[in-house]
C-alpha cells in the first residue's frame, strides 16, 4: 500500500475531472480524496497498490475527455489509511 500526493496543472476545473478520477479510481480499488483548488488546478490524495497507482497517475497526465492536463505533481507520503474515494466540494 501507497499514499501519492498529486497535484495536477492546466485546464481540470469544469470539465469534470473530479467526478472522473473517483470513476478510476473506483474502478483500480484505489482509496482518497480529491478538491479544486483556488489557482484552478485539482489536488488527488490516493492510496492503493503500486501497480493500480501507476495506472491511475498515467490517467492523471490525460483527465476526462474535455480536460487539458500541462503538468502533475506526485509526490509520496505516509498511507492514511482511507476507506473510500470521496469528492470534497
Amino acid at each position: 500500500m501507497k499514499h501519492l500526493s498529486i497535484h495536477i496543472y492546466g485546464k481540470v476545473q469544469g470539465v469534470f475531472f473530479r467526478a472522473s478520477a473517483k470513476e478510476k479510481a473506483d474502478e483500480l480499488n484505489i482509496t482518497g480524496l480529491t478538491w479544486n483548488n483556488e489557482d484552478g488546478s485539482v489536488t488527488i490524495e490516493a492510496e492503493g497498490e503500486e501497480e493500480n497507482l501507476k495506472q491511475f497517475t498515467a490517467w492523471c497526465w490525460k483527465g476526462p475527455r474535455l480536460a487539458r492536463v500541462h503538468r502533475c505533481d506526485i509526490k509520496e507520503s505516509a498511507v492514511r489509511n482511507f476507506t473510500n474515494f470521496s469528492i470534497q466540494r
